[in-house]
């Protein structure tokens, strides 16, 4: 599918507020509610829109570390591996990659004591490197139209 101009508009609307009305997406976009709302069941259908989600703060949900742990697995555990992290409620995001490492996983944890408890069952299938996320300077960025700059 192509995304049109409007689409990407209604698109941008979504990001910035996924709970807005399509009457005032319509307003900002120059259609209908009801056109809005035809494009964006459009876009759900075709997979442009993949879902609506909540962002919960994670200090607030009482952990104390945010976390990015970098692994490199070792012979013949990275597939264990990739079925065992599903399991780790700790993991709130986890990316397969290239290069050395094969594994980049972002983590929440209570405190320390829990970050070594975890990586302490990590280091069974390879190498890991932890770095503790001080703050957020770009969170949840929108996907924009792809366009080249001259």
């Amino acid at each position: 599918m192509k995304i049109d101009e409007l689409n990407w508009e209604i698109l941008g609307c979504l990001q910035e507020n996924a709970r807005e009305s399509f009457a005032n997406i319509g307003r900002k976009v120059g259609l209908t509610p009801p056109a809005v709302a035809e494009r964006v069941k459009k876009m759900e259908d075709l997979g442009v829109i993949e879902g609506y989600g909540t962002n919960v703060s994670y200090a607030m949900a009482g952990h104390q570390l945010k976390a990015i742990i970098m692994l490199r697995a070792f012979m013949g555990k990275l597939k264990p591996f990739l079925i065992k992290v599903k399991s780790f409620q700790e993991v709130v995001n986890c990316y397969r990659i290239t290069g050395n490492d094969n594994i980049i996983m972002e983590v929440v944890l209570k405190d320390q004591f829990h970050l070594e408890k975890f990586i302490d069952e990590l280091i069974v299938y390879g190498e890991c490197r932890t770095h503790i996320v001080l703050s957020n300077i770009v969170a949840n960025g929108p996907i924009k139209a792809n366009k080249v700059f001259q």
